[in-house]
């Protein structure tokens, strides 16, 4: 136990001893032509590295097979194990030691580096190459011719030639055959002090050279390996004449030594044999035995008839040191002498001294890349220096020539460690040319020089920096896309990669932007706005391709320079104010508001009115519009004109917006009628109509508008039976109840329409003349008891707004009950008499009633207008006037969807009425305007149509009504159109505002004196 723990200990301190050195060799013995992948040793454990005391390593171990650049490795190695294995490369032991002597052993070296460079070692291994029979012995020539004096006595020897086999040991000549000898020759063995096997040819029998001059033999050579390899010569022998006395060598070893660098043709050496025959017989001839290398018969002359060894051609020690020259002298017989001349070629310092760098780091191309961050001591390559010359002339000193942060460290005889001796960078010093000198001790010495190229490779160690840190620039709006904006720069003091600098928008970069990742040329790809943004900050980035890759960034702003390139807009692309009729000249009729997107004097706006319209001013900075006219609703309704915005821009921009000046009616017209056309015209009433039935509808217009044209309709006077209503709203007056034989006869009704005009409204009446019967025989009777019903006063309450009361004291009632039953006596006997007069004409009257069209109302207009005349004569102080009537109406249940025909005789009386001109008031609300109610105190619409008289009226009610400081009641962009320009009367308006329809038809068939029917149809629909 004691000594296994010493030998530990042992093994464990030589581990030590020997990883300090720095340099170890291990011995293997390997076969030649083994195949590829065979295990020949483990490093790791045959240098024992597992006893390396414990280090921490920056990386794992690494075994690096060190070998010559171009050289083809006859064994490799696992970096990670340390295990030796052989390649594809063929092991030829006669190949690796060609002219080296058989009985030599054959080596091959290799160096191992251990890595890294905590424990680094590097380790010389030299590999014993075993022979193996891989070679057949093979005869100099394939046919042998040998001459045997025929008194040759039987033994006699003789000498055949021998064959050679470059394998050595037992794997080389081992024995030799004589093959059909026909026991005449036998065959003999005789090894050589050399230890070669020369074959003998015996004379077993005796010879006659008469009897047969030629015997022709095979002989058969074998060597010891396995498996046995063998060839064959054929052997020819000649009897000849006998020479019976040999020559003589007077030295049979001689060992001389020349300088290798004798001149072609100096003398090696003299041999000197001699023969006891005489004459031909001992005449001398000097040959080289077949045995004598080809190089040495190259470089050796051998004069065959004096025996003076020369130069032949020039030697070389490097090449080989040493000759063997087996030299034979013959007289011609069988039996030549021998003589071994060892000739030992001595140095002279002739050559240089040999470089050879193996690389620990593969360079490329022929240039070692080292990263500038590699550490001290940092192994790069194996230096070998050589010298071919021996002794002195081949001791070799390497250094380098100047002072660079490599050195060359000692590890084996004659080989350096080239390794970094100082921290590198990249940035200072890029590349090192390192001159390696390598002289010998020879005298004059020689010395040699060899470049090793060491270029850094640069590290990702300094990050890009940009010329500029903050980037400011301005460009003007409305940029082509794609407009070059500037070119961003930055710079890296790295190279390659490490230098490339890619440049980049960051994250908060706009989508209006984009920057060359090459050039860093930073571009506007859309166009820009200065209205929409001024300024844009965001940051750009300058990353550079290292591994890790470093980045840099910079802010840049983007100042957008103001142009001229929006024109004025108005807030709205129409503008409709709205102003009592009432309102001074020089008030505020309201303010347009401009703006202009652009700056300065871009968007300073100036105001003007188009058209040359001198009826109205407008403050070019402010936009307040105000009148220089005096404004009456009824005689123009509205003002229409430009106003241009123009920008004070140096290519200035304008714009143009409509404004409409709606003035609002104040009430100052009264009410007029219509129907009835005139206080002396009447309606029949049937007697047996029912309750509720609308007898006669009452109709006035009103030329103001909204509350003040809306009317309310109520019966003052007359009605004294109370047997009639009118509705306030519609004007229709309705039987109250049951007609009795009383009631026949005229009934004269007093009728007021009145407006809701505030602050004071308007009204007018008008004599209603209902004659209750069945019919009309004698209209003069009727038309003369209107008139005196006209002439006699009746008692008016104009301020009745309900229908007259029914109720009359019980004396009346029973004088007018009375009367009217005298009256109706009357009444049917006249009427019985003017029919059987008139029976024929009333016949022709109802067929051209049933033949008159109806048209029914156009759903797109909603109103139609349909005039249909019966006359024979038209007087000419009568104007007779068919109308479409539509107004707006109180939401009434009862009254929803009626339509009312009238069939009425109209007689306007110019001095009544004046001349009327029926026209169309145009109305621009719409349900996004303002409520101008809210102004005016007025919530009703405008009515759908004003009668204007053409006369001017007595009085004119002027409602003051205070106005906004700045009344701008802008309308909307698109204003509901009514039509107002037409010249025909009787056009109709087409607005945007609910109207009623009266569908009820009641015709009412008044005889006149000339028998003249007009009738009148009103169409109208809430």
């Amino acid at each position: 136990m004691d000594l296994l723990s010493g030998t530990y200990i042992f093994a464990v301190l030589l581990a030590c001893v020997v990883f300090q050195s720095g340099a170890q060799e291990k011995n293997y013995t390997i076969r030649e032509e083994m195949p590829e992948n065979v295990l020949i040793g483990d490093l790791l454990k045959d240098l024992n590295l597992s006893l390396i005391p414990d280090k921490s390593l920056t990386t794992p171990m690494q075994f690096k097979l060190v070998y010559k650049t171009g050289d083809v490795p006859l064994i490799r190695i696992e970096e990670g194990t340390g295990e030796i294995f052989t390649t594809g490369a063929r092991i030829d032991r006669e190949k690796l030691c060609a002219g080296i002597i058989v009985d030599t052993r054959c080596f091959y070296e290799v160096e191992v580096a251990v890595l890294p460079d905590e424990i680094f070692r590097l380790v010389k291994i030299r590999f014993l190459i075993e022979d193996i029979n891989d070679n057949a012995p093979l005869f100099p020539a394939t046919v042998i011719n040998i001459s045997i004096p025929e008194n040759s006595a039987i033994n006699s020897r003789y000498a055949l030639p021998a064959a050679i086999d470059p394998d050595t040991g037992i794997n080389g000549v081992q024995n030799y055959q004589l093959i059909k000898g026909q026991n005449i020759f036998g065959l003999d063995i005789i090894e050589t002090p050399e230890g070669e096997k020369m074959p003998q040819l015996i004379v077993q029998k005796e010879l006659d050279r008469e009897e047969k001059d030629t015997y022709v033999m095979k002989v058969k050579v074998e060597d010891g390996g396995f498996p046995q390899r063998s060839s064959t010569a054929i052997l020819q022998v000649s009897v000849a004449d006998t020479n019976d006395n040999h020559p003589v060598f007077k030295e049979d070893e001689i060992e001389v030594s020349i300088p290798e660098n004798a001149p072609v043709g100096s003398s090696v050496t003299q041999l000197h044999a001699t023969d006891a025959d005489i004459g031909e017989n001992a005449r001398i001839h000097f040959y080289f035995s077949n045995l004598v290398s080809s190089m040495a018969k190259r470089l050796f002359h051998l004069n065959s008839t004096t025996g003076l060894i020369t130069v032949k051609e020039p030697l070389d020690r490097e090449e080989s040191p040493n000759h063997k020259l087996l030299v034979l002298a013959s007289d011609g017989g069988l039996m030549p002498a021998r003589a071994m001349v060892l000739v030992n070629v001595t140095d002279v310092n002739d050559n240089v001294p040999l470089i050879d760098i193996r690389y620990i780091i593969n360079p490329i191309n022929g240039t070692v890349l080292l990263s500038e961050n590699a550490p001290l001591n940092t192994k790069i390559a194996l230096i070998t220096v050589t010298d071919k010359d021996a002794d002195h002339n081949g001791r070799v000193t390497c250094f380098t020539d100047h002072e660079v942060p490599f050195r060359l460290r000692p590890v084996f005889s004659n080989q350096f460690l080239l390794e970094t001796a100082a921290y590198l960078d990249y940035e200072s010093t890029r590349e090192y040319a390192i001159k390696l000198l390598a002289a010998d001790a020879g005298k004059p010495p020689l010395n040699q020089s060899s470049m090793l190229l060491i270029k850094l490779k640069d590290e990702n160690d300094n990050a890009p920096v940009f010329t500029q840190p903050f980037i400011s620039l301005s460009v003007p709006e409305n940029n082509s896309p794609g407009t070059q904006l500037t070119k961003i720069s930055a710079t890296d003091a790295d190279t390659g990669r490490n230098a490339e600098i890619h440049y980049l928008l960051g994250i908060d970069a706009p989508s209006e932007f984009n920057l060359d990742h090459r050039t860093g040329i930073l571009t506007a790809v859309k166009k820009l706005d200065r209205e929409k943004q001024e300024k844009y900050s965001f940051t750009v980035l300058a990353k550079d391709n290292g591994m890790p890759s470093l980045i840099t960034n910079a802010t840049v702003l983007v100042t957008v320079l103001d142009q001229n390139d929006n024109s004025p807009i108005f807030t709205h692309n129409e503008y409709n104010f709205y102003v009592p009729e009432n309102l001074p000249r020089h008030g505020t009729v309201g303010l347009i508001t401009v703006t202009d997107p652009d700056y300065g004097e871009n968007s300073a706006v100036t105001l003007s009115i188009l058209d040359a319209n001198d009826d109205f001013t407008i403050d070019p900075q402010t936009g307040v519009i105000q009148p220089n006219i005096s404004f009456d609703r009824e005689k123009q309704e509205s003002y229409t004109f430009n106003v241009k915005a123009q920008d004070g821009g140096r290519v200035s921009h304008s714009s143009t917006a409509k404004v409409t000046i709606n003035v609002v009616d104040v009430n100052d017209n009264k009410p007029v009628f219509v129907v009835p056309p005139s206080n002396y015209s009447f309606e029949l009433v049937p007697p047996s109509a029912s309750p509720g039935t609308v007898v006669f509808t009452v109709v006035a217009i009103d030329n103001d508008t909204g509350m003040n044209a809306e009317l309310r309709y109520n019966i003052v006077g007359g009605n004294t039976k109370g047997l009639f209503m009118i509705d306030q709203t519609t004007g229709n007056i309705t039987l109250k109840e049951k007609c009795v034989l009383a009631d026949l006869g005229l009934h004269k009704l007093i009728v007021k329409a009145k407006d809701l005009g505030q602050p004071d409204s308007l009204f007018s009446v008008i004599n209603v003349n209902l004659f209750v019967n069945e019919s009309m025989t004698n209209a003069t009777l009727i038309y003369e008891l209107v008139r005196k019903n006209i002439e006699t006063p009746v008692t008016q309450n104009v301020e009745t707004t309900d229908t007259s009361s029914p109720s009359s004291d019980y004396v009346k009632i029973v004088v007018a009950i009375v009367a009217g039953t005298i009256t109706v006596i009357l009444v049917i006997f006249i009427t019985a008499v003017v029919r059987c007069r008139q029976s024929p004409h009333l016949k022709a009257a109802q067929k051209n009633k049933q033949n008159s069209e109806w048209v029914t109302p156009n759903p797109e207009n909603r109103q139609m207008m349909i005039m249909k005349k019966k006359k024979k004569h038209t007087p000419k102080n009568l104007l007779l006037n068919f109308v479409t009537i539509e107004e707006a109406k109180a939401d009434n249940a009862d009254n929803d969807r009626n339509t009312v025909t009238l069939d009425l005789p109209i007689e306007l009386e110019e001095q009544a009425m004046g001349k009327c001109n029926w026209g169309t008031t145009p109305t621009t609300f719409k349900p996004d305007s303002p409520d101008l109610a809210q102004h005016y105190k007025s919530a009703s619409p405008q009515p759908a149509f004003q009668i204007q008289p053409e006369t001017p009226l007595n009085s004119k009610h002027h409602i003051i009504q205070e106005l906004p400081l700045d009344n701008t009641f802008v309308g909307c962009d698109s204003i509901s159109k009514c039509s107002s320009s037409s010249s025909d009367p009787y056009s109709v308006s087409e607005c945007s505002y609910p109207v009623t329809t009266f569908k009820t038809p009641v015709s009412v068939h008044t005889r006149l004196i000339d028998s003249r029917t007009s009738t009148i149809e009103i169409y109208s629909e809430i």
